[in-house]
């Protein structure tokens, strides 16, 4: 059913307006695409059903960037009880011949952002013209959000571009901005506020600021809240169906009242002596009449060495020592959530699967001391191994590419540029933000881009762009904690992912008899999806990877 149909076919007060169809078909119609048009050509049986408040109607963009275009994205619009307006406003509402069309009203849009924007016109009850923010959808997986606090406070006015408020997404906190002119008439959810769906009401903006004090009380109708149906002026009629007679159906036998089989009979000397030794009935197969358990085949069960020596715990004494143990319960945040469902979702759909080498970093540590030194010297930043690092899987990635992929059901991809994702640990949680075109950037841009990413991260300022679209990720322990070595889990739809261990000195056997020297040597694992990457290419990866770590004059060339 298309969207023209499905707001002719549910309002009510238009079952008696058949002429709206044709005077105000240009009013109405224009918000509809040109495959609803032709809904409003099939009469007087479009207009048999009841009202119902809520109905779908298509997003306009209004901006000047999309010229009026229509957005896919379906809307649910909050319906009235009635319009209040006498003529067109912004092609959002229409008076019919005295009549107002109750329920009917048009989403005005989302404008060209991923903020939830709703117009809503005055209703019986002596609200202004308002429009609702919702909850932004600020990330591909996001599902709901907080408010980490408003910078605009009830009756201030806001401007388009001025931020209203951070919102803390599953990734991190993004300035929420605003989209039109006007004052700020009442904050649904305050600062602090946890776990808002996304659509969610968050604030009520008005065009007027003499209407601020008419939302002072205001709450937004939930979505599991019954609207109240308008009052009807005479009952509907119903239709009577007549209906072929059925036949008499056959009398159900009224089940024998048998003796309960799950019942044990039991004397009360034996009933008394099995709670005292804690025996279950049950298990005992009674001698007495009928089957009745009688006093001896309680102390027959007892002297046979049935009955288990050690009682189960009483309920009192579990929850006594429950309550001994000293804990706090931590709300988990949006980012552990997250981090949670998304490495729970890996590591039960991915086939894991890891690959270990030792490199010598001899000749690496030597070049990034050579290098550091220019880099004081010029004032620039000092590169880390962990750089190094990351240059080197990104040659390897160009190298052997088939490990620069995903996975879906239908294709694998394989992705033309290199963006290398680098876990950063944050008092927030775990933040894997992007180096993009590593293959391409220089050690000291490579370094720059790093230390600025994880800056952003332990503040919590990371935006979308600085986290979405890596190609791999890289994940070193060794440096900052000493991990000899480690296993890490892909970050989906990712195919690979590299731990990085420490570095240690070890013995290595010389060219002569007797002769022994000493070298630094690195673990790397390599965590491969093995529906993309198969053995054997893992290994070439993991081989290119330890070439240029071993010689890494090859990564400048």
């Amino acid at each position: 059913m298309t969207v023209a149909s499905h707001v002719f076919r549910h309002s009510k007060q238009l079952r008696n307006a058949s002429g709206l169809l044709r005077q105000d078909h240009a009013v109405l119609v224009r918000w509809f695409t040109h495959g609803t048009r032709s809904i409003t050509s099939k009469g007087d049986d479009m207009l048999k059903h009841r009202q119902i408040n809520n109905v779908f109607g298509e997003n306009f963009c209004l901006c000047k960037a999309c010229s009026g275009s229509v957005s896919s994205t379906p809307m649910l619009a909050r319906g009235y009880r009635a319009v209040s307006s006498t003529k067109v406003q912004n092609g959002l509402a229409a008076r019919i011949e005295g009549n107002s069309v109750s329920g009917l009203v048009f989403s005005r849009g989302i404008l060209c952002s991923d903020v939830q924007l709703r117009r809503s016109f005055a209703t019986n009850s002596g609200l202004p013209p308002h429009q609702e923010l919702g909850m932004p959808s600020l990330s591909p997986t996001m599902t709901e959000g907080n408010i980490a606090r408003w910078l605009k406070k009830e009756g201030d006015q806001v401007s388009p571009g001025e931020v209203l408020c951070e919102v803390e997404t599953d990734k991190a906190t993004v300035e929420m901005e605003c989209m039109e002119e006007g004052y700020l008439a009442k904050i649904i959810h305050g600062d602090g506020a946890k776990e808002i769906k996304v659509g969610e009401v968050i604030a009520i903006t008005v065009e007027d600021k003499d209407d601020i004090e008419k939302f002072k009380d205001y709450k937004p109708q939930t979505s599991d809240e019954t609207p109240q149906a308008a009052p009807a002026s005479t009952p509907a009629k119903e239709e009577v169906v007549e209906k072929a007679p059925s036949p008499p159906e056959p009398k159900a036998a009224k089940p024998s009242t048998s003796p309960q089989t799950d019942r044990v009979f039991a004397s009360p000397l034996a009933r008394k002596l099995a709670e005292e030794n804690n025996v279950p009935l049950s298990s005992i197969k009674g001698t007495g009449p009928d089957g009745s358990i009688v006093k001896a085949d309680i102390e027959e069960y007892l002297a046979s060495g049935k009955k288990e020596l050690s009682a189960a715990p009483s309920k009192a004494d579990a929850k006594a020592t429950v309550s001994a143990i000293n804990y706090t319960d931590i709300p988990n945040s949006q980012i552990r959530k997250v981090t949670a469902s998304r490495l729970l979702m890996s590591k039960q759909t991915i086939p894991h699967y890891y690959l270990t080498v030792d490199t010598c970093v001899d000749k690496l540590t030597k070049l990034r001391a050579e290098l550091n030194s220019l880099q004081e010297a010029s004032g620039g930043k000092k590169i880390s191994i962990n750089d190094l690092v990351i240059k080197a899987a990104a040659l390897a990635l160009r190298k052997v590419p088939q490990c620069n992929s995903s996975w879906t059901n239908d294709y694998i991809r394989q992705f033309h540029e290199v963006h290398i994702n680098v876990a950063v640990q944050t008092d927030n949680g775990l933040f894997v933000p992007v180096v993009r075109d590593a293959d391409k950037k220089g050690l000291s841009a490579i370094s720059e881009d790093v230390k600025d990413l994880a800056k952003k991260a332990r503040e919590n300022s990371l935006k979308p762009a600085d986290y979405e679209g890596g190609t791999f990720t890289v994940s070193n322990l060794g440096g900052p904690f000493g991990i000899k070595q480690f296993c890490a889990i892909i970050n989906p739809p990712q195919a690979g992912i590299l731990a990085v261990g420490s570095a240690e000195k070890r013995v290595v056997p010389g060219s002569g008899a007797g002769e022994f020297t000493f070298a630094s040597y690195m673990s790397v694992t390599l965590s491969c999806d093995h529906r993309v990457i198969d053995g054997a290419i893992g290994a070439e990866w993991l081989k290119a990877f330890k070439g240029y770590i071993e010689n890494p004059e090859t990564m400048l060339l």
